[in-house]
């Protein structure tokens, strides 16, 4: 008995010193788990039940059903505004995954001050989201801005960029473009990563400096492209601020610049029908999770892992 007395003392010594940083580290993560709930859970729970209600913020919300899905079918504007969406999507993401991996591949030959430029490449991805960057940028496609002035220099007199409806999106899709510097970075680490000797070996087989991108350096790079891939649409699909400053929060001119992140807003907090608009972040949350399933389910036939 008391041999077993003392096993079972010396077991619950253990149990008790087994994780004696428990405590500290539930501690630690209390800030961010009340983050957490707080500010995301939280209001996802408050904005799929909204969803289903009549709520102006003036007014306690009343109960409508599928009323607000229902509308979306007859919305002329939110389908305009989800196809300005993916045309936005579908043409800058491409475009800027292909300047961001150009700019690594060049970086990456081990240039003098390759620190300095990566800082500078990478600029862009931190101001290219602000307001001021959205305001110079009114101003460079604007009717006497720089590019029409340096147009002007050839003799060509160019339109107002950000105010006709063929080339307003456009002006936008180049600024996200030119934020280029986030998937850069994760670009550059991912060719690191690539071994010398693949190339070493191609080398010696005759293979010249394209065909060893091609047929080494772009598999092996695969998985850095789908994850780049994956998280710039997510990031696109969300883009409010560059639309909302180019357009002077109208989304024109005739709705050419019209994201659905800015029909949103618009319905949310000019129109304060906030049940249509929680109805409407929920239609682009499953909008972008199809996205990501279908980027997924595609790369068991594009992406190549070591294993």
């Amino acid at each position: 008995m008391a041999l077993q007395a003392r096993r079972s003392r010396s077991s619950g010594v253990k149990a008790k010193t087994k994780y004696p940083d428990s405590r500290a580290g539930h501690l630690f993560l209390a800030p961010w788990l009340v983050g957490l709930v707080v500010f995301t859970i939280g209001p996802m729970i408050a904005s799929l039940f909204l969803a289903f209600t009549d709520y102006n913020l003036l007014q306690p919300p009343t109960w409508t059903g599928l009323d607000n899905f229902a509308r979306m079918a007859g919305d002329a504007r939110l389908w305009n505004s989800l196809r300005v969406t993916l045309i936005y999507v579908v043409v800058s993401v491409p475009l800027q995954l292909a300047l961001a991996l150009a700019v690594a591949v060049l970086l990456d030959r081990g240039m003098r001050g390759l620190a300095f430029y990566r800082s500078i490449f990478y600029l862009p991805s931190l101001l290219g989201g602000s307001v001021a960057i959205a305001i110079l940028w009114r101003q460079v496609f604007g009717k006497e801005g720089l590019v029409n002035g340096f147009l002007s220099w050839f003799g060509i007199e160019g339109p107002g960029w950000i105010s006709h409806p063929d080339y307003a999106l456009a002006t936008i899709i180049i600024l996200h473009v030119w934020t280029f510097g986030s998937p850069m970075v994760i670009f550059l680490a991912g060719l690191r990563q690539i071994p010398e000797m693949y190339h070493e070996a191609a080398q010696m087989d005759g293979a010249g400096r394209v065909r060893r991108f091609f047929s080494i350096t772009l598999p092996l790079l695969t998985p850095i492209i789908f994850f780049n891939l994956v998280l710039q649409i997510i990031f696109a699909f969300q883009s409010f601020t560059q639309a909302y400053i180019v357009s002077g929060g109208t989304g024109g001119p005739s709705d050419s610049t019209m994201f659905f992140t800015l029909y949103l807003y618009k319905q949310a907090f000019t129109e304060l029908d906030m049940g249509y608009a929680s109805a409407m972040a929920w239609l682009l949350l499953l909008v972008i999770a199809a996205f990501t399933a279908i980027n997924f389910w595609f790369s068991k036939y594009w992406v190549f892992y070591d294993d």
